[in-house]
């Protein structure tokens, strides 16, 4: 298992490896295709974020998207494991990844719009829940407001 930079040539594999993990929830397919947008990587988005992969027996388990945000802070924007492997800790895998990625780039923190199934995930990594956010898809739909603070040493 190895994690590396994503390339904007894989933006469309890696949009499909979302839509089929967000899936997994068990949404209708009317939810899927209005939150088709919004899990769609642009080869910019690649290029400009800090877009990593995890591939494991020569192929792409799962990658994670971390952007810097005005405040010095990163948002936790993407991360998306293979249906077929969830829970075989990938996930975990990518997290610790995000982690040290955050801890070179010297951020205090971290925060995540988290999918609602996968917020207990992300409590056992050690992310604390402050609060709730508006979806940008459903409006009226409040996703669960996720930081975890990043340790630094000295």
């Amino acid at each position: 298992m190895f994690i590396r930079k994503a390339r904007i040539d894989e933006a469309r594999f890696l949009s499909d490896l979302s839509f089929r993990s967000k899936a997994y929830w068990g949404y209708s397919d009317d939810f899927m295709e209005a939150c088709r947008n919004d899990l769609t990587l642009t080869p910019e988005y690649i290029a400009s974020s800090l877009v990593f992969v995890l591939e494991d027996g020569g192929a792409i388990r799962g990658f994670m998207g971390l952007e810097r945000e005005p405040d010095g802070g990163c948002l936790l924007k993407d991360l998306f494991i293979e249906p077929d492997v969830i829970g075989k800790g990938y996930g975990r895998a990518l997290w610790n990844h995000m982690l040290k990625v955050a801890q070179d780039l010297q951020v205090r923190n971290v925060t995540l719009h988290s999918e609602p199934y996968a917020e207990n995930f992300y409590l056992l990594m050690g992310a604390k829940r402050i609060g709730e956010i508006e979806s940008t898809v459903f409006p009226g739909r409040k996703l669960p407001l996720l930081e975890v603070e990043i340790s630094h040493q000295s």
